[in-house]
């Protein structure tokens, strides 16, 4: 039996571990795409530099003919994925950044098409098995989606999600809520209006009971001096 062969690093780490602006940006990646850590960050940077230096082999190369069959098949395969436009010329893919990779996650894709409300929760289905593709399990957060793939994520027709969706939209629950908060601070606006009117009865009420036991003593002293 032959060892399984081990899979290497896709990635590189940065060659400075503090650099501010570096860390910043990676911050607000791993909040906007829902990552797990930034060696997802880094993958995607390793596949624009692999790129970007292939493109830079074939502008410089003097075999023409092999030349262009590599800018053919890379080409091909970015315009696969939807990276660049199907009239892209090999100058335009120094264009692309390592957003335009991440965008193409499987993740990303799902929280666009508002499967999921938020990116981490997108990320929550795909690991726990509610996305398919082409009718086919996904469980892979970091899958490329290609073009045609694009129209077919939907979710399991027998996952918890479907139900909730089906059941309770999403718009709608937010708009009880609202109406919730509303009830309730009408309730609590309405307490001290009741409470003011018992205290003003109560006030009336003793007032008027001062007021008869006021009566009979001014006749008693009448009847005294008589």
């Amino acid at each position: 039996m032959g060892q399984t062969k081990r899979q290497g690093k896709q990635y590189s780490t940065p060659s400075h571990p503090w650099q501010k602006e570096r860390i910043v940006e990676e911050k607000e990646l791993t909040k906007e795409y829902g990552l797990k850590n930034k060696q997802e960050i880094w993958r995607g940077i390793a596949k624009l530099r692999k790129v970007t230096t292939q493109v830079k082999k074939i502008i410089a190369a003097k075999n023409f003919t092999q030349a262009n069959l590599e800018k053919d098949n890379l080409l091909a395969s970015l315009t696969k994925y939807n990276l660049i436009g199907k009239d892209a010329k090999i100058e335009d893919i120094l264009d692309l950044t390592s957003k335009d990779f991440l965008d193409r996650r499987l993740q990303t894709q799902v929280h666009k098409k508002k499967i999921a409300n938020t990116a981490n929760q997108a990320r929550q289905m795909i690991v726990h098995g509610h996305i398919m593709i082409n009718n086919k399990k996904v469980t892979i957060p970091s899958y490329m989606v290609s073009a045609n793939e694009e129209s077919q994520i939907a979710l399991k027709p027998s996952s918890t999600f479907a139900r909730i969706v089906e059941e309770k939209p999403i718009e709608n629950t937010k708009e009880i809520k609202k109406e919730t908060k509303v009830k309730v601070e009408s309730k609590s606006e309405e307490k001290p209006v009741k409470e003011e009117l018992k205290t003003t009865e109560t006030k009336e009420e003793v007032k008027v009971e001062s007021k008869s036991e006021e009566k009979p003593v001014k006749k008693e002293k009448e009847n005294g001096t008589e």
